[in-house]
């Protein structure tokens, strides 16, 4: 038998994963002696050897091998099987080698690689979850993110479903009338504005059928990185691993990759967000406007998807006087809806809360990078780069995350897809990383820097900063909005 097996493992490009037996004995003594770092993972006692970075036998095998005479025949044989067997274990062809692999499949990782293969350079997209996530259930999606998504071949597969905004409408919460008008119809530098609101699980679907098949791995999560000259061996939750000439970090908030590259944890903005979709089938009686509500600690909005959907959300300063608002999606929803009436909110605004979807997640603490961060911190090194979340997180104030995260990832297939279309030798990557890096670090920190400027106005409660932003400054910031919007990320 272990001659069959040795002979097997030999001629296979596959190194052979054994598997232990089903024991109760067996598992919870792995649980409670292994000292690998994926033991958190409830990974089968074998799989230790899966981690590249464990030198060490297996841990049951470890703790078998002194003695094996007076072992159970099953554990007296793993425990021979490893002395005759000493190369590491592993479940993966290592001299296979993806040209790019994404982290993530969010809208900076679906865009770059929908951009990597309009410019027919194929990419391997790792996402942790099992199928595509749409938490948010939607996002203002201005000027800048139509221009990013026509670069791509998609706009008007967004524009088929989604109401084109006329104005936008700021009210104070103080008062309950309209401090602000703003004409959306008004030309840009490059042509008229155009905003709408999107459905995010439409926009990812969308971008996910114009990709090959394949293209996305699910429940795929990177957990380690290390390095082997040139390429970057990429360690994954479920034991498996990867090989990659360039990884990119499209990972989120909580990126893996932004933290290899040495950038700090996004910090705490001090406040939180919670939202909601509600659906009208039979229509509602919103026109095509954006509804903002602002004051009072707070800053709420109504926004239109479509004919029979309405989008809200809900942004403010958590303190111990909220209670246990945050215990259930039923007391989030009574809060801020105490919270609306207090304001003199409009009836029907208040009904889109009422009836509104919800979700599973009952807030978010709503955080960012420090722009000094941006300035200071490496974008990009080597064959490694971060976009979207995991590049510039930021307050929601300007709804320009989901939006810059597309313009990331025209960006970063333009780039990759010149210096592969040249070669794809290590020094043309290199270069075009770096000029990625280049052309995304001062717009990551103007928009970071007057997201968190705008949220502060809009929800301060300082006397001073209250009495301007009712009388002068409410529509200031809804330009701001509009002029943030007015850029041109390229084509591919």
């Amino acid at each position: 038998m272990l001659c069959s097996l040795a002979s097997n493992r030999a001629s296979s490009p596959y190194r052979t994963e054994f598997k232990l037996p089903h024991s109760e004995t067996v598992n919870q003594h792995h649980r409670t002696t292994c000292p690998c770092p994926s033991r958190r993972l409830s990974h089968p006692p074998a799989s230790c050897y899966i981690n590249r970075s464990i030198r060490e036998p297996p841990c049951f095998i470890r703790a078998c091998e002194s003695d094996s005479s007076e072992l159970p025949a099953h554990r007296a044989f793993f425990a021979l099987l490893h002395r005759s067997t000493k190369p590491q274990l592993a479940v993966q062809p290592m001299d296979a080698v993806e040209d790019i692999v994404i982290a993530g499949a969010g809208l900076a990782g679906l865009a770059t690689a929908l951009g990597l293969h309009r410019k027919g350079v194929r990419s391997l997209v790792l996402e942790s979850s099992p199928a595509l996530r749409a938490t948010g259930f939607a996002f203002t999606t201005w000027t800048n993110a139509f221009r990013a998504l026509d670069a791509l071949g998609v706009g008007d597969k967004i524009r088929e479903h989604h109401l084109l905004y006329e104005r936008l409408v700021t009210f104070s919460a103080s008062t309950g009338e309209a401090a602000a008008k703003v004409s959306l119809k008004m030309q840009g530098k490059s042509g008229p504005h155009e905003i709408r609101c999107v459905k995010r699980n439409f926009l990812l679907e969308t971008l996910e059928n114009e990709l090959p098949k394949g293209t996305i791995r699910y429940s795929s999560k990177i957990v380690a990185i290390e390095e082997d000259g040139n390429v970057k061996i990429l360690h994954l939750a479920d034991g498996s691993v990867l090989k990659a000439k360039v990884l990119i970090g499209c990972d989120g908030v909580n990126s893996v990759v932004a933290k290899w590259l040495g950038l700090p944890k996004p910090i705490p903005s001090g406040r939180s967000a919670t939202r909601g979709l509600a659906e009208y089938p039979a229509g509602h009686s919103f026109g095509p406007e954006i509804l903002q509500f602002i004051g009072e600690g707070f800053r709420s909005g109504v926004l239109p998807c479509s004919d029979t959907s309405v989008y809200w959300n809900y942004t403010w300063y958590p303190s111990p006087a909220d209670g246990d608002a945050e215990e259930s999606v039923g007391k989030m929803r009574e809060y801020v809806l105490a919270k609306l009436r207090d304001a003199r909110i409009p009836a029907a605004a208040l009904d889109v809360v009422e009836r509104g979807e919800m979700g599973d997640v009952v807030s978010s603490p709503l955080r960012f990078r420090s722009p000094l961060a941006l300035v200071r911190g490496s974008i990009s090194r080597g064959g490694v780069c971060v976009a979207g979340d995991a590049l510039h997180p930021m307050t929601p104030e300007l709804g320009q995350g989901g939006c810059a995260a597309l313009e990331d990832g025209v960006v970063l297939a333009r780039c990759l897809g010149e210096a592969f279309g040249a070669g794809g030798n290590q020094e043309e990557i290199k270069a075009a990383l770096e000029k990625y890096a280049e052309a995304r670090r001062w717009r990551s920190i103007q928009l970071i820097t007057a997201a968190y400027v705008v949220g502060f106005v809009q929800q301060s409660n300082n006397a001073v900063i209250k009495f301007l932003r009712d009388r002068f400054l409410s529509g200031l910031l809804a330009k701001t909005l509009v002029a943030m919007a007015d850029y041109d990320c390229g084509t591919l």
